[in-house]
């Protein structure tokens, strides 16, 4: 394994209306952005086959990562600008040093919404779940206010073949950690993939009730960093839909909104199951969300193959460093496309993989 700076993003030529402003952040869809997903680190503790290979990965440098001010000052631009949810994701967001500060530092910023009112910022992450029981405390503390925990299989072999770790007590620890703290909504998520674990789905949507806990499953998408996937390995949503209403009454929850998962009540309550159908039922249409990589690209969708340098900006000596990040995020939405086109010939995958891009 090795460590090597990474820039691969880029400063594009300014685009008309892309300047800096006080306005939402909207793009020429009209789709208002108020979410943004912060990848605190390309590193993690396991090594799941659909997002990176067991060895040879090359690590970003500790220089080419962004520092905790540097986020914050990111953030800060962003919430000015209607971000209202930080979602922290990885790699593995919990490797992190300090994961405990980012939190604090990210939940004392304030929205503005549209008519310059301001209010709290929601603080997410979506972690594996291994270090929740030492860190969950603290990160509730700091002011963590929503949960997402990977778990693609409840059976021992299996988990290690899938990650690549003999690590599921430790996962099931985070999780029975995570049930007992109160922090709520607790959604689980799980990756279907065929002939690997499709077989455990109402198990692990059992599992998941079991702990207080909404289960999602993800249709599996071209992000592995092998370039492996490959559509007849995908359960597709009408095959988890199909198989989870042989054993529940499933009741659709209207009104989506931004949200990625659609979600439906299992025999009429309380109890809910997500699935994120980003291949068979994309919801690009009302997508919201903006990522910003651990080393301080911005990309305006998981699978854009072009993405906005802040980090030149965030290590300069300018007088206005704050406009600057604002002209260069809406640059980046008013580049940003109306779908992703995975079912498009001319699709190409992402250079880099999940862990690099930020789940």
């Amino acid at each position: 394994m090795t460590a090597v700076p990474i820039t691969i993003g880029m400063r594009p030529a300014p685009v008309a209306g892309a300047e800096a402003g006080t306005g939402p952040l909207v793009d020429t869809f009209g789709r208002v952005h108020r979410d943004l997903r912060i990848s605190l680190t390309d590193r993690c503790s396991l090594r799941c086959t659909y997002c990176m290979p067991e060895q040879g990965n090359e690590w970003l440098a500790r220089t080419s990562i962004l520092t905790l001010d540097e986020i914050e000052r990111v953030a800060r631009v962003a919430a000015s600008a209607g971000i209202s949810t930080f979602r922290l994701t990885g790699g593995e967001p919990l490797l992190r040093t300090d994961i405990v500060d980012v939190v604090r530092r990210l939940a004392a910023i304030e929205a503005v919404a549209p008519d310059g009112t301001r209010s709290p910022v929601q603080i997410a992450m979506t972690t594996n779940g291994i270090r929740l029981p030492e860190l969950l405390p603290g990160l509730i503390d700091a002011g963590l206010t929503r949960l997402n925990i990977s778990i693609d299989t409840l059976r021992r072999e299996r988990f290690r073949d899938l990650t690549r770790r003999d690590r599921l007590d430790d996962v099931l620890d985070g999780i029975a950690a995570a049930a007992a703290s109160g922090l709520r909504p607790l959604k689980l998520n799980a990756v279907a993939v065929r002939d690997v674990n499709e077989d455990e789905l109402v198990e692990l949507v059992e599992f998941a009730v079991a702990h207080d806990a909404q289960l999602r499953f993800i249709e599996q998408m071209p992000l592995d960093a092998g370039h492996t996937w490959s559509r007849e390995r995908m359960v597709t949503r009408e095959e988890i839909l199909e198989t989870l209403s042989r054993r529940w009454r499933l009741t659709p929850v209207p009104g989506r909104g931004g949200a990625p998962a659609e979600t439906w009540i299992l025999d009429g309550g309380p109890h809910r199951v997500g699935v994120i159908a980003s291949v068979t039922a994309p919801f690009c249409g009302a997508c919201d969300r903006l990522r910003l990589t651990a080393d301080g690209q911005l990309r305006n969708c998981l699978f854009s193959t072009t993405e906005f340098d802040l980090l030149p900006i965030l290590r300069s000596e300018g007088a206005d460093l704050d406009a600057e990040l604002d002209a260069m995020m809406r640059g980046c939405i008013l580049r940003k496309l109306p779908g992703h086109a995975i079912d498009d010939p001319s699709f190409l995958q992402p250079t880099r993989g999940m862990n690099a891009i930020g789940g």
